[in-house]
């Protein structure tokens, strides 16, 4: 089921002029993508921590962790 705010939005985007509804999809396109890629930079992050860790955490770096 949707929610009142979900419900509110659409009923605000069905009063304006087609042109503005076009203007509407394009930008909640933007977000969405916008989203997307926020969520993959995330995942490559975490799934590349365990490769970075051996470069990080060794001996001979011990003076950067201090800074």
């Amino acid at each position: 089921t949707m929610s009142a705010s979900a419900e509110m939005l659409i009923e605000k985007i069905q009063s304006l002029p087609p042109a503005r509804m076009a203007e509407v999809d394009d930008f909640v396109e933007f977000l969405r993508q916008r989203e997307q890629e926020r969520s993959l930079t995330s995942v490559a992050t975490q799934v590349s921590a365990p490769a970075f860790a051996a470069v990080w955490d060794n001996p001979d770096d011990e003076a950067y962790d201090a800074l």
